[in-house]
């Protein structure tokens, strides 16, 4: 038994692929800032369409990965992010307590609230940096890059936002399809139809979760949620922290 339980799990196996790519992508940006920076160039105004850049692909990528947020396509996607759909809840045998289930969802939303806070203040000073000319639109493009990578970094390595949210997991984490808003937001100074079309669609993931959160909370706590529990769990993306807690509950 132990053999298994040490054993990387598919999702787990095909998330760190996936971090390997976005790292790949990054370091390919990096490449193209470097020797041709022209082709940043699309992410100002309305150049997006005027001639093909390498950026277009990322465009399309980051869009593709906010779409599937949108489906309930569990295949190769952590329960974290698809826990807002109806079709993966799994209710549990007992009565829902819903006075706790209340106060579980106003806890976590005041943890989320911070990090939100937090991260605003972050966009603001890199909005200042941008605008006063002292990061350019393809850095700020970089940025973003940079974040994609660390959204992985949080999920397989190691997340700072859990010393805020106090969360286990990533499969029971309040803000975890927060990630693209967070990634985008700190570009929306770029004031382009890359940067605004960007923003716009992660903020629209964003409005649906939190209307899940509120609507639905029940799909929201693994004391109402069969399938948020450590002992259903396939996904299996935690460190070895997050086993270690696994195995005290």
């Amino acid at each position: 038994m132990q053999h298994n339980n040490s054993r990387i799990s598919k999702t787990r196996g095909i998330y760190f692929l996936r971090l390997i790519g976005r790292i790949i992508v990054l370091l390919v940006a990096v490449l193209v800032y470097i020797f041709d920076k022209s082709k940043f160039n699309i992410a100002d105004g309305w150049k997006f369409f005027e001639e093909f850049s390498p950026l277009h692909l990322l465009w399309l990528i980051w869009m593709w990965d906010m779409f599937l947020q949108l489906m309930p396509v569990k295949s190769h996607i952590s329960i974290g992010s698809q826990k807002v759909f109806e079709s993966l809840f799994r209710p549990i045998k007992e009565k829902i307590n819903y006075k706790n289930l209340k106060q579980y969802i106003k806890d976590t939303t005041l943890s989320a609230y911070k990090v939100m806070v937090m991260w605003i203040l972050l966009t603001i000073a890199i909005s200042i940096l941008h605008l006063s000319g002292i990061i350019d639109t393809g850095a700020m493009i970089l940025l973003a890059t940079f974040f994609y990578v660390c959204d992985l970094i949080c999920v397989l390595i190691w997340c700072p936002f859990r010393l805020i949210m106090k969360n286990k997991c990533c499969t029971t984490c309040r803000i975890f399809n927060w990630d693209h808003l967070m990634m985008f937001l700190p570009i929306v100074t770029i004031n382009s139809f890359y940067s605004w079309s960007l923003v716009i669609f992660s903020f629209l993931i964003w409005l649906v979760w939190e209307v899940c959160v509120f609507t639905y909370p029940e799909r929201f706590w693994e004391n109402s949620n069969m399938a948020l529990r450590c002992s259903e769990c396939t996904d299996k993306l935690c460190t070895q922290y997050c086993r270690k807690l696994r195995k005290q509950s």
